[in-house]
């Protein structure tokens, strides 16, 4: 099958967007498929690219305003001709907002099938940044996903807010987790001396630093008695949040097995965004066998058992979540049992297998696409 991944983001960038897109395009190059991704230029991505699983085009983009890790694609017809030559039977939008919207166009052009994959709260952001247009957001992501075959939602939460806005033929299909990479067995006990040298619980969050997470909501967990709080990611709000978290640890942005032992020594797993359409973070979290504490919104409603892997709290209330953690510091026991009960709830969650259902979707598009020119022939 040949397929144009058309993606917002795209590594060397790291969010949950760019590492969707690069787990799709490595599970249909495995699988003996045709992907080729069309994705923003970034300073740095030619480096990135050489070692993709396919081959990547970059399209000329800008820097957003006030948040120069997210790029934004500029018009050109580089899409659409790439579209056209590469065959494609498929394309895949991956968090369509700009890019994506003309990767809608060209597929329509073309008439070729496509499928968009919903996976950022982009009226959740309006909100955060902007304080309004919150209703501009849902009529553009409306017109996207409602042109699309078929959308995907990332959870049950997210299905329900694209259905309530009008948006058709909204499906679910989760997000995958690499289970061998992290896993308890990471922990390490000189990563945590160094980061708690007095013997201190060390709580960490994990993602980007940026208004519409809340990573300020974590001051007062600073505050408790024997807590270390670490942080590891980057973004335009790491300044006033190291003076908001006194005596929070820094650690900048951190990735592959090096985040995977971050992951493991931690005794609990914070995340404060309220605007989480899955939170791969808190998949990662359980599968490292750590306890999670969550806001009971969005992605995380799907992921958290509560009182069973960790506890889900009310959304940016700081003392509910000190709380919490004040609950779980002092019971190592039901931290213990919290962590292995996530590892073993997502244990079968391999990107292989939810790649495998990713392509059953492709399939039962192109089917439809099949039947429906069938009939018209008639």
């Amino acid at each position: 099958m040949r397929v144009v991944i058309v993606t917002e983001s795209f590594p060397p960038d790291i969010n949950g967007v760019a590492h969707c897109a690069l787990q799709t395009a490595r599970h249909l190059a495995a699988r003996g498929h045709d992907p080729l991704v069309v994705a923003p230029a970034t300073p740095t991505g030619r480096e990135a690219d050489a070692a993709a699983p396919c081959p990547v085009v970059r399209v000329p983009s800008l820097p957003l305003p006030g948040y120069p890790q997210v790029r934004v694609a500029l018009p050109g017809r580089r899409l659409a001709q790439t579209v056209a030559a590469h065959r494609a039977e498929l394309v895949h939008l991956a968090s369509p907002f700009v890019l994506g919207m003309r990767g809608m166009a060209a597929a329509t052009r073309l008439r070729v099938p496509a499928v968009a994959v919903y996976q950022t709260d982009l009226a959740g952001y309006a909100r955060t940044y902007v304080g309004a247009g919150e209703g501009a957001a849902w009529r553009r992501i409306r017109t996207v996903h409602a042109a699309a075959d078929r959308t995907l939602a990332p959870s049950t939460a997210a299905q329900r807010d694209l259905e309530a806005h009008g948006v058709p033929r909204v499906w679910l299909w989760p997000r995958g987790v690499d289970a061998v990479r992290f896993r308890p067995e990471r922990r390490c006990e000189l990563l945590r001396a160094d980061l708690a040298p007095r013997g201190e619980l060390l709580v960490g969050y994990v993602g980007r630093l940026a208004p519409e997470k809340n990573v300020e909501l974590l001051a007062r967990v600073c505050g408790l008695d024997g807590v270390r709080v670490v942080v590891v990611g980057d973004g335009p709000s790491e300044a006033s949040l190291r003076g908001a978290l006194p005596g929070a640890l820094f650690l900048g942005r951190r990735t592959g097995d090096e985040l995977a032992r971050i992951f493991a020594s931690l005794d609990v797993f914070v995340h404060t965004g309220p605007h989480e359409t899955f939170c791969q973070t808190v998949q990662e979290a359980m599968a490292s066998g750590v306890p999670v504490i969550a806001p009971a919104a969005g992605g995380p409603l799907d992921l958290v058992a509560h009182g069973r892997t960790g506890l889900l709290v009310r959304p940016c209330d700081a003392e509910a979540l000190r709380d919490a953690v004040w609950a779980l510091a002092g019971d190592p026991g039901l931290r213990a049992s919290y962590g292995s009960a996530g590892r073993a709830r997502v244990s079968g969650r391999s990107w292989e297998a939810v790649g495998d259902l990713l392509v059953e979707h492709y399939v039962d598009v192109l089917h439809a696409r099949s039947a429906g020119a069938g009939a018209v022939a008639a």
